[in-house]
């Protein structure tokens, strides 16, 4: 059985942490998503204009900076960004924080340019055997191999650049295009899979369905949905046969986790 499915079980995977429970992608998120017993914990890199790379969704700043600041984040140098985000880990910092902690990483890279030296940082820190690296572009899960050739990467599908899926009042504008996408997919998937040499599906939940997940398991691909916040959405996301599940609380596995 392979890190990215489990027997009985699908994989835990904690959101930015535990985004629900504490300022996602922070220290502090990924502590409390490991002390509810994550399996992986999932988190964000992106560029700044001097050159760091940080734990960060977007280049939205008010995101970054959980309400604090508006603005752009990637034209900031991460002096400047530390000022309105103190919490704001740099990539190196997080890779440390999870390599002492021993759970697996699942490394979003939302910056175009920098796959490889995001590719390189994960083999410095030595967790390349527990890290899996996911992008919605294929350019970049093709940069990420380069500069890590050993690293598993995971494509992405759709792609929500602006968190839509996450924004309550807009989620009715997004269902019929979700569900479109989750009709087309099962014969596209295994394509793209392949043309990316993907380890993982990691699947947004509205395009899950069962006909999707087996085209995958027939390829060999385990599948894991996001973003799933409740134990209902959880439990359609099981029968479906998804392998893993990416959520904001952890505690909607409910029994199978620590109090």
């Amino acid at each position: 059985m392979s890190a990215f499915r489990r027997a009985g079980r699908v994989v835990r995977v904690g959101h930015r942490g535990a985004g629900a429970l504490e300022p996602e992608n922070t220290l502090r998120s990924f502590g409390r998503a490991i002390e509810l017993g994550v399996d992986f914990v999932e988190f964000d890199v992106l560029d700044l204009a001097d050159g760091t790379l940080v734990v960060a969704h977007s280049d939205d700043l008010r995101e970054v900076t959980h309400g604090a600041a508006s603005g752009r984040v990637g034209s900031r140098t991460l002096a400047e960004l530390r000022e309105a985000a103190p919490e704001l880990p740099t990539f190196d910092e997080a890779l440390e924080f999870l390599a002492a902690e021993g759970v697996g990483l699942h490394v979003d890279v939302k910056c175009r340019g920098r796959g490889a030296d995001v590719g390189r940082a994960i083999v410095r820190h030595g967790v390349a055997g527990r890290a899996v690296a996911s992008s919605f572009w294929p350019p970049t899960l093709a940069d990420v191999k380069a500069g890590a050739p050993e690293l598993p990467i995971a494509l992405s599908y759709p792609e929500d650049r602006h968190d839509i899926a996450r924004r309550r009042l807009l989620a009715p504008l997004i269902v019929p295009s979700v569900l479109l996408l989750g009709r087309l997919l099962p014969r596209r998937l295994p394509r793209w899979l392949a043309a990316t040499k993907a380890a993982v599906a990691m699947l947004h939940y509205g395009v899950v369905s069962p006909a999707a997940v087996a085209r995958c398991h027939d390829a060999g691909i385990p599948v894991w949905a996001w973003t799933v916040n409740s134990r209902t959405l959880l439990a359609r996301v099981q029968e479906a046969g998804v392998d893993g599940v990416v959520t904001d609380d952890p505690r909607i596995f409910g029994a199978t986790l620590p109090a």
